[in-house]
């Protein structure tokens, strides 16, 4: 196959590439452009976009011989990864950028050009398993990355190709090594590379302004005032900017946001738990949606743990029933299913949470 490889600088992705390559496919590597002005994206350790990525992703290439160039997505990226982000802080909702970035950009943008320009398939060194159209989580848990993939239809899982997802990382740091690759030792990156101080309070503000509004608890007293709900997350405990503990003396957590009227309500660790969950726009990794109800197992945050729970379609969007509660489920964030009959590695679908429910069924022990 004729086949794109998308080189982001990292060690995972140039393994890939070189796993391509032993595979007898003919590879191009591409690296993203993702800012009209890299200087401004995280360097070293903790970004995957910036300059230095982009001679790393070329250094790679040159050592497997193969052709490279960069493809200039800064527009589509700030419009659908950066906007979006953005737009969902500003709302109340908590996105997950990763996997906006694999839904619009990785795997769409860029699958499409590469079909456009006669390619096969698309190379990436994300940590997950895919064969015959299933896909699984990688071999290594601590790295895997199905969650941020379940957002991929059946049509963009043809078209990709995950080679390393089998191999556990140090693996693949000793197989860079052994090929003369000089990202074998390079760290992996870290948080959102978009926002080069790591503060992402201060980038929201920046971008959304002061919007203040009130903090109260479960009974409705105000406790406090904040500058923006875009500087909370549903399960936060740090940073309320509040005196102390709850008369209980025990932490108190963000259980609410009203981006409405600017309102953060806070409480107990118990006030986080929720049974049910509906998400909008469904994916079903296989293709159609199940004819009804299914059991699987739910994971609501990128490395969170997972629930137990009864899932079906719902128009275009979907429905979890917990089998037991889970707790700081935030809107913006993706339900992925898993089956279980798998150990709960095989994908089955994902949507956007766009509401929870803390009633518990009959029966059921909070």
């Amino acid at each position: 196959m004729r086949v794109l490889a998308a080189m982001s600088g990292g060690v995972d992705s140039a393994v890939a590439a070189a796993r391509a390559v032993d595979a007898g496919h003919e590879v191009v590597g591409v690296h993203l452009a993702l800012s009209s002005a890299p200087g401004t994206l995280r360097t070293g350790s903790r970004g995957c976009c910036s300059k230095e990525d982009a001679g790393d992703a070329r250094r790679a290439a040159d050592v497997l011989g193969i052709p490279f160039y960069v493809w200039d997505f800064a527009d589509r990226f700030k419009e659908d990864v950066i906007d979006d982000f953005v737009a969902a802080y500003a709302a109340g909702e908590t996105p997950n950028p990763c996997l906006r970035c694999n839904e619009k950009i990785k795997f769409s943008a860029l699958a499409d050009r590469a079909m456009a320009l006669g390619f096969d398939a698309v190379v990436t060194g994300h940590y997950a398993r895919l064969a015959d159209g299933v896909l699984r989580r990688a071999v290594d848990a601590d790295k895997d990355q199905s969650y941020v993939l379940a957002v991929l239809t059946a049509g963009q899982l043809e078209r990709a190709l995950f080679p390393v997802g089998d191999t556990p990382k140090p693996q693949i740091r000793a197989e860079a090594a052994d090929r003369g690759l000089a990202v074998a030792d390079k760290p992996d990156s870290h948080d959102i590379c978009f926002i080069p101080s790591g503060d992402t309070r201060a980038f929201l503000g920046a971008k959304i302004g002061v919007r203040p509004g009130a903090i109260v608890d479960s009974g409705g007293a105000e406790l406090g005032s904040h500058d923006g709900v875009h500087g909370f997350t549903i399960g936060q405990r740090k940073g309320l900017g509040l005196p102390g503990p709850g008369p209980d003396g025990k932490p108190r957590y963000v259980t609410e946001i009203d981006p409405d009227s600017g309102t953060v309500h806070v409480g107990s660790a118990d006030d986080l738990q929720v049974w049910s969950i509906d998400a909008e726009r469904a994916v079903w990794t296989g293709g159609t949606a199940p004819a009804g109800p299914v059991d699987c197992v739910v994971q609501v945050r990128a490395h969170g743990g997972t629930a137990p729970a009864t899932a079906e379609a719902v128009g275009d969007g979907l429905r979890v029933r917990l089998h037991e509660p889970l707790s700081g489920v935030a809107r913006g964030q993706a339900a992925v299913l898993y089956r279980p009959d798998t150990a709960g590695d095989v994908v089955l679908g994902s949507g956007t949470i766009a509401a929870t429910a803390r009633t518990a069924p009959a029966g059921a022990s909070r």
